[in-house]
């Protein structure tokens, strides 16, 4: 499962409207009669028209100023084994989504207890996901676009009389080119913006950074992580608590759901590798056997080959386990592995 929260982003200010953020989700609409298109929901709706949010979320923005953000966007992604496992069911995804939410809004601190029913929030269901210039196929291939670039230019370079040559060959020399490029789907190319093949099923969230009250703050800003200040002589947390908000996300798609979440699939996981690579490697090849060889056979999906380490040759162990790292790492980017 991958998560991300994003702030708004427009440059130096956040003076603009949500409607450049809403439009983007409409894309997969393009084109699709109004049964056909996918629409917004929320924690009690559906079917919710992309007017009325962009007009809810720009009126939910009182004495917020021009620096700060007026809404985030959360991506809730699951891997294709997560999708496999619910049957790629699109109202299953929803009602996690649900279910999520409330998780989101239970890891602020606010002096008091924070419930969805105080979040102004839309979701929506996409059913693509493209390749990427992070994508590590779309990488390995690049050497292979940029020559197959070069000899188009050149036959467009002949047929426009600049240049002369034989573009009979020159074509020959790109089909080779594709031929030989080593990652394809479905016979094609791998490139960037391609559709990936397979279950990629996601949902995206606008949440206002107001509550739905307009008239405090609910924001998952990394300037309001989790912190302790003094209310009445007494300690107490306030801000958001990422950490908790991913691990009960993860927790609460295995409980809904009753999957059955492997060590590389965990956010825990996801953690030592980024703070502690050696104890990562060290709890991997500690699983039990049958989870220790289901492990290897994910990251061997996402490209990944778990080395075999001597561990009294402690300089080799260290760099195949830096390597162990930037390989996992390449994969969570481009989503190959679900961590």
């Amino acid at each position: 499962m991958y998560i991300a929260i994003t702030r708004q982003h427009l440059g130096d200010n956040y003076h603009g409207s949500a409607s450049d953020f809403v439009k983007y989700l409409e894309k997969e609409n393009e084109g699709k009669a109004l049964e056909e298109q996918e629409l917004f929901f929320n924690q009690t709706e559906i079917d919710i028209d992309a007017q009325r949010v962009i007009a809810e979320i720009d009126a939910n923005t009182t004495k917020l100023s021009k620096l700060d953000p007026k809404f985030y966007s959360i991506m809730v992604s699951p891997s294709q084994a997560e999708l496999k496992h619910i049957g790629n069911d699109p109202e299953k995804l929803k009602q996690y989504t649900r279910e999520l939410m409330k998780t989101y809004a239970a890891s602020f601190y606010r002096g008091k207890e924070v419930t969805v029913n105080e979040v102004l929030y839309f979701a929506k269901l996409e059913r693509e996901r493209t390749y990427t210039e992070k994508d590590k196929k779309v990488k390995e291939n690049q050497a292979y676009a940029s020559k197959i670039l070069e000899l188009q230019h050149q036959i467009r370079a002949i047929k426009e009389g600049r240049e002369q040559g034989d573009m009979a060959k020159l074509q020959e020399k790109i089909n080779a080119l594709e031929v030989e490029a080593p990652h394809k789907q479905n016979g094609k190319r791998i490139v960037q913006g391609m559709a990936k093949e397979g279950h990629q099923s996601h949902i995206h969230i606008i949440v206002s950074r107001k509550d739905v009250t307009n008239s405090h703050s609910l924001s998952p800003g990394s300037k309001f992580r989790t912190s302790e200040t003094t209310l009445n002589g007494e300690k107490v947390k306030q801000g958001f608590d990422r950490d908790k908000f991913y691990r009960a996300s993860e927790k609460t798609f295995d409980r809904q759901f009753g999957y059955r979440r492997n060590f590389v699939e965990t956010y825990h996981a996801r953690n030592l590798l980024d703070k502690n690579p050696k104890q990562f490697f060290t709890a991997l090849l500690g699983l039990p056997t049958s989870e220790k060889q289901a492990a290897k056979q994910l990251l061997f999906k996402a490209g990944i080959k778990v080395p075999s380490i001597p561990t009294n040759k402690v300089q080799l162990a260290y760099k195949a386990m830096m390597q162990l790292k930037k390989g996992i790492g390449k994969a969570m980017e481009s989503g190959s592995i679900g961590i």
